[in-house]
């Protein structure tokens, strides 16, 4: 992505677990179904780039693989339900967005992500006649961490939310280098193309 493009003041919330793997390089994908507050019925890919908005409720240890797990506690330090900001250190792009319809072609990301089988199944079960959507990010870190004003708006169960301001642009470092993540991606499509 070029550095020089401009943002949208728009932002995917993602379990904070999952934003700080995806910061990390350990994760490229979110699976998503849509919040139940969405305004459509299901999961829409309403900007190619975002910023990662980290949600602290909902998280469970349960539903990460034992390697991810314990990790939830530190990240709830300091938090709380009223807090008067957020910050965003993350933004991302998504370079493939993939349905998936069937518990067959779940089972073959397996490898690929930090949740537990119980997690991704229950995911494809809910809203059952929507497609589930993997989405394939190419992951950024904020040199300059962008610290906003918390507003009612970015509460709830929903997956977008529209910024009310534009976060200032600071310069962005990829996470993976170029070849590490299309060695990710090419991995995960070999796997979705079997069977």
């Amino acid at each position: 992505m070029n550095n020089s493009m401009t943002r949208e003041p728009v932002a995917l919330k993602e379990w904070a677990v999952t934003v700080n793997a995806l910061r990390d390089g350990e994760l490229i994908m979110v699976l998503r179904k849509g919040g139940i507050v969405e305004e459509t019925r299901d999961f829409q890919l309403v900007s190619k780039g975002f910023y990662l908005m980290p949600a602290y409720e909902h998280q469970k240890e349960h539903l990460l693989k034992a390697p991810y797990q314990g990790r939830i506690g530190s990240i709830m330090e300091g938090w709380s339900p009223d807090m008067d900001s957020i910050t965003l250190g993350v933004y991302a792009e998504a370079v493939h967005d993939i349905e998936i319809n069937d518990q067959e072609t779940l089972d073959r990301l397996r490898e690929f992500h930090i949740w537990t089988d119980r997690f991704s199944e229950e995911r494809l079960k809910w809203k059952r006649t929507k497609p589930l959507h993997l989405l394939l990010l190419r992951v950024y870190r904020l040199a300059e961490p962008a610290e906003l004003e918390m507003f009612p708006a970015y509460t709830g169960c929903k997956s977008w939310v529209k910024l009310e301001s534009n976060p200032a642009e600071a310069a962005m470092v990829p996470v993976l280098s170029d070849e590490e993540f299309a060695s990710q991606v090419a991995q995960i499509q070999a796997a979705l193309r079997q069977g």
